[in-house]
Formats: structure tokens, sequence, C-alpha cells
């Protein structure tokens, strides 16, 4: 099936994607970054098995806005038979725009029951998930992979094929292995090797970590959308940087510390919103905390004093604080 949110083959606007991250994509993390220029979302991973099984904590993944759409919801496992009922039931219940499979997860706990990057040491594997996601769905089903489970399997291309065979209607290449998890640097040649073999769109994802990164990554391999992950973290304005110099204008100025602090407790009343439990969401919202203060003027200090907050109303007076003693040395 095709997937509509990419362009055909006569190319034209490129669409960016906000990578599915555990503990991040969070619907309110989701919303902001639609709002800077996220043209697609896609949730945080989640376990087929949870899905299956009705897990509360699971169901809480799931829920999205309908502001947020096209939205992915993406899901991992290790069993064809599992992962078609949890596709099936995602779509009835929930009916996100697509599904996406992760086959790229490096973290341990998920790889040792071979889910995420675990189940690139079995392409058989990986078309028969795909096969039975397919058959399973009425949506278009997407594919997120890693260059090979390490070294001595690394073969994107071989991989994107066996997606593309099964019937996937995309493939997101991040060109590193499992083994290399985020070290060294993403083969972006990889992603252009994809984007020549498969009659699919590409997505290509990985060290795209401003605007200029985005329009450099689409230039160097013709993939038909970029995905931005880490680069997000506590900077969702980078969606607005990466598509104006993907349409070729001159990038936004990057907010200034009260801009910055203003779209931070923006984020935090949405996070407080959606969940409910208020001190949670609180405490919770502590690393997004740390990635928006992180290279602000005294931010270790603002950190410590943030991090022992349990209210929202807390939080806006000590960032009011922050921004009167900090502009009045400024002064």
């Amino acid at each position: 099936m095709r997937f509509p949110y990419l362009p055909d083959a006569s190319g034209g606007y490129v669409p960016l994607f906000l990578a599915p991250q555990a503990g991040v994509s969070e619907s309110p993390f989701r919303r902001l970054c639609r709002r800077f220029g996220a043209d697609v979302v896609v949730t945080e991973f989640v376990s087929a098995e949870g899905i299956c099984h009705g897990n509360e904590r699971t169901r809480e993944y799931l829920r999205f806005e309908e502001e947020e759409r096209p939205i992915g919801v993406q899901i991992f496992g290790a069993g064809p038979e599992r992962m078609a009922e949890a596709a099936a039931l995602v779509s009835d219940v929930y009916r996100p725009d697509f599904v996406d499979i992760n086959f790229g997860c490096p973290v341990k706990k998920v790889v040792k029951r071979n889910g995420g990057s675990g189940c690139l040491r079995d392409l058989g594997l990986v078309e028969r998930i795909v096969r039975a996601v397919v058959r399973a769905t009425p949506l278009p089903v997407t594919t997120k992979i890693r260059s090979g489970f390490d070294e001595k399997t690394r073969d994107p291309v071989t991989i994107g094929l066996r997606c593309q065979d099964a019937g996937a209607a995309v493939v997101t290449l991040h060109p590193r292995t499992r083994a290399d998890m985020y070290s060294g640097h993403a083969r972006w040649h990889e992603i252009a090797a994809l984007v020549d073999a498969l009659d699919i769109p590409v997505v290509g994802n990985g060290d795209i970590k401003t605007g200029e990164d985005a329009r450099r990554m689409q230039e160097e391999t013709g993939c038909a959308g970029v995905m931005i992950a880490r680069a997000s973290h506590g900077s969702p304005w980078v969606f607005a940087g990466a598509r104006a110099a993907l349409d070729g204008r001159r990038l936004p100025p990057l907010p200034d510390p009260a801009e910055r602090l203003a779209i931070c407790l923006e984020h935090a009343q949405n996070a407080v919103d959606f969940e409910r439990n208020h001190k949670k969401a609180v405490i919770e919202f502590r690393k997004h905390m740390g990635w928006y203060t992180k290279g602000l003027p005294n931010g270790r200090q603002l950190r410590t004093r943030l991090f022992s907050l349990t209210t929202l109303e807390e939080t806006r007076e000590v960032l009011k604080c922050y921004l009167e003693r900090e502009l009045a040395s400024a002064a």
C-alpha cells in the first residue's frame, strides 16, 4: 500500500518526521514538534505483547490527539503472529494513520528478547514479521531499520529489499549497526544506496543536529523524507530550521532564553494536562527540563533547583525568578 505522506517519484516537498523515541516522543512533545514543522510523528515504540495483553501502561503509550495526525504507532516484538495481532488491534481501536515496525532499537532489554534490532540477526524473521503485519492491517506498514546487527551482518540494502518484498510501504534507515549503538558517524552513503536499490520511499535518519544537516542529508542521499531524533530533545524548533533549510530559506534565529523557557513551560503544561497524575507528570518532565536548560547561563544551578520541584506552579516561579535575575545581571 502506498504511503500517502511522502512525495511520489517526481519529488518535490520533503517531509520531516519526528522519530519514535522511548520516554521522549509522548503526545505533548509530538504536538509541540508538529507546531514547529514536523510533518509526520510516530509514537514511542510499544510492545506487541503489552498491546495484546491490554497492559494499562501500554494503553497510555497509544493515546494521541487528532491534531497529531498524520501519526504512526510503532510496535516491536519477535513473533510474527503476535505482531500481527497487535497491529490489528491498534488499527481497529486506536486508528492511527500507519503502523511502523521497530527493527532498529539497540537497547539490551529489547534485543535480548529478539525485538528491535535483534531481529536483524534473522532476515527471514524480519520478512515474516512484515508480511504478517501487512496482512493484519488495512493501514500502510512502514519499517525502521539499522544497517545490520553488527559489522559482519551490515547490509542495509538487503534488509531494505526484504522489507520491501514483504510489503513495507516505506523503509527508514538509521545507518548504524546495533553494535554501534549511537557511537561514531551515521553512514549517509548507505541511505543513498538504499534509495537507489528500492522502489518504495526511503526516509533518512541519523546525525541530524541542525536544519542545515537535514538539507545536506537530503541532497547527499536523495531520501524522500528526513527523520529527526535526538536533536529535538529540548529543541523542538529544530524542525523550523530544517523546514527552512529544505525549502531554501534563511534559517530562523534560535530562541533566546526567555523564548526557550516559554516553550519549555508550554510543553510542561501540555504534559501536566495529558497526564492524570500531575505530580508524576512534573517529575517525569525533568528530563525535558534538563534539555531545555542546557547551555543557559548558570544552567547547572537552575537544574538543581528545578529537579527538586513537584508542581508546575513552583516551576513557573523558579523560571520567572531565574529570567529576572539573568536579565538584571546582563543589563
